[in-house]
């Protein structure tokens, strides 16, 4: 018996605010535990099991084609910490990885070993297995990992429900035993102290706001933890690190527009530490610690009177002091961070909506000259500033960043490359001579890159400004003849850039003559902080318009049609989903929201919800800013539903979601089936913001979305590569 579309029981609550009312239906369904609200869920879940159930030869298919892609025993390229080659494995048939290490051959060894995805290394050692922690559980989330200096302790956190809040253990990497210390409640990123005798780890207020640090004694119960610093405003969140050269714990406390840093050598762990600089609203910066000359320096990004930021050194014994320019304030290159190791200094940055890398040798502290005894005492260092070189990429549209170098010592750069063709690629650069080195290239079995193509094409918005839209297609794909089936991605919040990546399951669609484009619209970073400020605040309408300008330019050019064009988003990109459907559903064949932020009012107006107030500077204050309310009313996806032939709509999210809670795409859902839309929701009951865990599960978690998105495109068969 065909089952028919759920209708959620309506509950009128009244909120008002700046003299407007409004009534809501469903605000109900907020209470995760009432018997009802599960209820609903699950009938909106077996719902959209008989809808989709024409797809599941489809979803099978393509979930063995992922597969058929994978290599499911393999391995990822060991990197130098210590005395040991650290890495781990993937195994075929199960969920997880099994991290691993093996000794390094002496201390000048720098070139990892050649470890074979079916044999093992001489002193490899499993130091955690993730397939036997999950073993009794649904979900499964490793949120903390770290090894003592002296490699003889490792910690780890696991989160089992999927809120983000982790347990930390401690385990002899000799005996296998593991230590009685056990720290509930942290947040992820905990870490030991270069003595290995403390470990270093955040916890959460009511908010999921990360707002304490604490320092626990190895040996000792969490009970005896030392909170050594609590951050009282709300709308900041903190966090605690190391410097590469470990010669300085750092915590930094920051919020959408605003940072402080304070720092503590990492020789005293119980001492005080000591602030960077200040906090002065609107300026950001963060620090890493670089010796120039035998000099300890303090090098800062900040974008203080300069918006694309720029890079800075200071004395590491007073970070106040007027700083040298490193890197100048470029517009348009949009300093990111910078490394520093012993030997050079790593910039990453971005132009032309592309992520940069550049790389400056240091002098050594024998080259510089001893300054004569008269001279003015000065906070600068006596040598040049280093002159930093760009490393070029071939591809036209790429990735490239630095990944995995730990080390303070190693003369080589880890980089990790990639683009819409090229499989992820870990290279070697040899900083002096120009080297570089592939050690692996990430495999994908049955794949020739020769075979695809992408590009760059430009958008027009309404107000003039060009957005950049990249696309990767077959390159026997007659895109010029016809319109073309397309897959339409974007996100658009938080300064967060879509950089061109490799995907193996999108192999799938490119290979069923599915283009799959991305619209960097204004909100991201791709084109510095100014794209990013002009789509944010009372500015976010130009996330919308700019991504209904990239779909209208696809079909106006002939590139694809409204009736072969799905649109794809999740989180703040699901709001994007939301927005869009609303203000062109005719330009859309099909809209994929997943854990979509649809009912941003709501929660944006209720300070106790999961960091919302952090978010007011993303999306500014309702609560006390009536033009801030007026704006995000004008185009909350749930508040703006109305009776138009909106395209079928499927909505994904999950039950244990602390960053966008279930609530939001099931009152959206509700909303909408009022006004009779085609309009799905699935609802994950054991997972979090990220989705199921285990990679088995992913793979099925993508080849549901992905069979729906090809149904609404006509595409479900493979061309045949």
């Amino acid at each position: 018996m065909a089952l028919n579309p759920p209708s959620a029981p309506r509950q009128p609550q009244q909120r008002e605010h700046h003299g407007d009312m409004f009534v809501d239906n469903y605000e109900w369904m907020r209470q995760k535990d009432d018997p009802a609200l599960l209820d609903y869920l699950a009938s909106e879940n077996a719902y959209t099991d008989e809808q989709t159930e024409p797809q599941a030869a489809l979803r099978t298919a393509l979930f063995e084609e992922i597969k058929g892609h994978t290599q499911e025993t393999d391995l990822s390229v060991p990197v130098r910490e210590g005395q040991w080659w650290y890495y781990s494995r993937t195994v075929e048939g199960q969920q997880y990885a099994i991290h691993c290490r093996a000794p390094i051959a002496g201390p000048d060894d720098w070139t990892p070993p050649v470890v074979v995805a079916t044999g093992t290394v001489a002193g490899e050692q499993v130091i955690l297995d993730d397939n036997l922690e999950a073993a009794e559980h649904e979900f499964y989330s490793l949120g903390s990992f770290d090894v003592s200096a002296d490699g003889s302790t490792m910690l780890f956190a696991t989160d089992t429900v999927g809120d983000e809040r982790y347990t930390v253990r401690l385990r002899d990497l000799a005996t296998g035993d593991s230590f009685d210390d056990l720290i509930p409640n942290t947040s992820s990123g905990a870490l030991f102290d270069p003595s290995g005798q403390y470990v270093f780890y955040t916890t959460v207020d009511d908010s999921w706001r990360p707002d304490t640090v604490w320092r626990h004694r190895v040996g000792t119960p969490a009970s005896d933890d030392i909170a050594i610093h609590h951050e009282p405003d709300e709308s900041f969140w903190v966090g605690i690190g190391l410097t590469r050269s470990r010669r300085y714990l750092v915590i930094e406390a920051g919020s959408s527009i605003t940072s402080e840093a304070r720092i503590l050598d990492s020789a005293d762990p119980e001492g005080e530490f000591r602030i960077v600089r200040p906090r002065k609203e609107g300026v950001e910066y963060s620090v890493e610690h670089a010796v120039i000359a035998g000099e300890d320096r303090l090098l800062l990004v900040h974008n203080d009177h300069a918006e694309d930021f720029m890079v800075v050194d200071v004395p590491a014994a007073d970070p106040q002091a007027p700083g040298r320019v490193l890197v100048a304030h470029t517009p348009g290159n949009r300093v990111e961070s910078v490394d520093a190791f012993a030997t050079h200094l790593v910039l990453e940055y971005r132009r032309d909506a592309l992520p940069r890398v550049a790389v400056a040798l240091l002098p050594a502290a024998a080259e510089a000259e001893a300054p004569e005894a008269e001279a003015p005492k000065t906070t600068e260092p006596a040598t040049p500033a280093p002159e930093f070189s760009e490393l070029a990429f071939d591809e036209v549209l790429f990735s490239a960043g630095a990944s995995g170098n730990p080390e303070w010592t190693q003369p080589t750069l880890r980089l990790r490359y990639s683009s819409f063709v090229t499989p992820s690629t870990v290279i070697d650069y040899d900083v002096v001579s120009g080297e570089r080195r592939v050690l692996k290239q990430q495999p994908v079995l049955e794949y020739e890159a020769s075979r695809y193509t992408q590009e760059r094409q430009w958008a027009v918005a309404d107000d003039g400004t060009r957005v950049p839209i990249s696309l990767v297609y077959r390159s026997d794909l007659r895109v010029d003849g016809a319109a073309a089936p397309t897959l339409l991605y974007g996100y658009g919040s938080y300064e967060a850039s879509i950089d061109p990546s490799f995907s193996v399951a999108r192999v799938s669609l490119l290979d069923r003559g599915v283009v799959f484009a991305v619209a960097h619209v204004r909100g991201g970073g791709e084109l510095g902080r100014r794209w990013y400020e002009d789509g944010k605040e009372l500015a976010k309408t130009n996330t919308f318009t700019d991504f209904v300008a990239c779909a209208r330019h696809l079909t106006d050019s002939g590139f694809t049609s409204a009736d072969r064009l799905v649109a794809e988003g999740g989180s703040a990109g699901g709001l994007l989903m939301g927005a869009v459907a609303n203000m062109a559903p005719d330009a859309f064949a099909g809209i994929l929201a997943v854990v979509p932020f649809v009912d941003p009012l709501t929660s944006i107006l209720d300070p106790s919800l999961p960091l919302t107030v952090i978010e007011w500077d993303e999306w500014g204050d309702p609560l006390h800013n009536a033009d801030v309310y007026a704006l995000m009313k004008s185009y909350s996806p749930y508040e703006n539903v109305r009776d138009v032939g909106y395209p079928p709509i499927l909505a994904v999210t999950s039950l244990n979601d602390t960053r966008v809670l279930y609530v939001e795409p099931a009152k959206w859902v509700a909303r909408l089936r009022e006004v009779g839309a085609p309009v799905l929701l699935r609802t994950e009951m054991s997972a979090g913001h990220g989705g199921v865990s285990g990679r088995y599960e992913a793979w099925h978690k993508k080849a549901f979305e992905y069979a729906w998105v090809l149904q609404q495109l006509g595409r479900p068969e493979a061309d045949g590569a």
